[in-house]
């Protein structure tokens, strides 16, 4: 998408707005199989998470992937989306036996990543099939929030504690049929990715009769000119043949899965924002615009850095600004950065809006969360209207009864 494109339907839809380019969400699912195109069987499960507008999971499954959902509401999500049971792969992490049973009964996959919860299911639904989520102990790169494959993870069962793992599934004869891996987002070294990846190989061969080894995704998109990303063709020639390999030895063509997220929706995203005020201080340039991390938290909980362009005045002289929001704290979505020159009324646009943005807004000061555009064939389509005053109330129970004077309530 062009700069004129996103001008226009701004001016159609106003803004702040997230807009999704379905052709560039097509071409990194293309590129990804193509990079296992070795592999008889692979499937790429959408990380649900990422981006969970239906739309946006009606495209994912209209290309062929399956769902990697995180909590009860995102596997009915998927569900209504069209997606077949049998094609969500459930991975909640602390959530209560009673969910994980929910889920089950839906005929989505299960995968358990804790002992407690292992032995308590497999004690109940021994016929079930289960994977079981391992905690590889490797730090694959990224900010430590989103890597979650290390020895200080909530995540996964400890590779430490396999012989209590096997224990559990002697005694409970439960039916293990997928092993897994996550490793977080921002792979930045394939060689660890791939050490890994030896762990669960070796970890599989405990158990008989799997169906799948998962490995997860954290695939690094580039944020900038010129940044680091996973090198995905490369990840999948070095994968492709020790997965094979792998299959050889253990006598079966296993499913090689993948979870990508962030891979495949984040550089199809751009977020749509109007300059409120130019304003110079002692110091700084500040351009304040009609949003705050209320709709775009990664800069200020991540520190994230997503590129500002403004798209009305593209070919501008490049002055030094510090783009900030509108909320009553500090948020602050990029400082002293160059962007042709900004006056009030400007629409600037944040690139890598995709993953991670509109599925952690909130309504923080009682503002209405931005609305949803989708750009398919060419043409812009509504996805999700933005919201107004009546869905900040509609789910509050307004007891103004109890504040009321004795002498009003006298009088009705």
């Amino acid at each position: 998408m062009n700069s004129l494109s996103l001008l226009k339907i701004a001016k159609q839809f106003d803004a702040p707005l997230y807009v999704y380019d379905a052709e560039k969400i097509s071409s990194q699912f293309k590129r990804l199989t193509n990079a296992f195109k070795g592999v008889s069987n692979l499937r790429l499960n959408y990380a649900a998470k990422a981006l969970s507008n239906i739309s946006i999971l009606r495209l994912m499954d209209h290309l062929g992937s399956g769902l990697d959902t995180v909590s009860i509401q995102e596997v009915k999500l998927g569900l209504t989306a069209g997606f077949k049971p049998e094609s969500i792969i459930y991975t909640p992490n602390g959530v209560s036996l009673e969910e994980i049973e929910e889920a089950s009964a839906l005929g989505v996959q299960i995968n358990i990543d804790n002992l407690s919860v292992l032995e308590q299911f497999g004690s109940k639904h021994p016929d079930v099939p289960v994977c079981i989520r391992i905690n590889p102990h490797v730090m694959a790169g990224g900010n430590s929030n989103i890597s979650v494959g290390h020895i200080d993870s909530k995540f996964g069962i400890s590779i430490h504690q396999i012989p209590h793992l096997l224990r559990i599934v002697d005694l409970t004869q439960m039916n293990i049929n997928g092993i897994h891996m996550h490793t977080g987002s921002d792979i930045l070294d394939i060689d660890v990715f791939l050490y890994a990846s030896e762990i669960l190989f070796e970890t599989a061969k405990n158990f008989k009769d799997l169906d799948f080894i998962d490995f997860g995704s954290g695939f690094k998109v580039p944020y900038k000119a010129g940044d680091i990303e996973t090198n995905i063709e490369e990840l999948g020639r070095k994968l492709t043949t020790r997965f094979n390999e792998f299959c050889k030895e253990y006598g079966k063509e296993l499913t090689l899965a993948f979870e990508p997220g962030k891979f495949l929706v984040s550089e199809a995203g751009h977020f749509l924002a109007k300059v409120n005020v130019v304003k110079q201080t002692t110091s700084t340039v500040f351009a304040s615009v009609d949003s705050g991390f209320n709709h775009l938290i990664r800069p200020m909980l991540y520190g994230a850095s997503h590129e500002i362009s403004n798209i009305s005045n593209p070919k501008g002289r490049e002055r030094y600004y510090s783009v900030v929001g509108y909320i009553c704290e500090t948020d602050t979505f990029g400082s002293n950065r160059r962007i042709s020159e900004i006056s009030e009324g400007d629409i600037l646009c944040f690139k890598n809006a995709g993953a991670y943005c509109f599925s952690m807004a909130s309504n923080y000061n009682s503002r209405f969360r931005p609305a949803e555009v989708l750009w398919h064939n060419g043409k812009a389509h509504l996805i999700r209207k933005r919201e107004t005053f009546h869905d900040i109330l509609r789910n509050q129970v307004d007891v103004k009864e109890l504040f009321e004077s004795p002498e009003k309530i006298a009088t009705k």
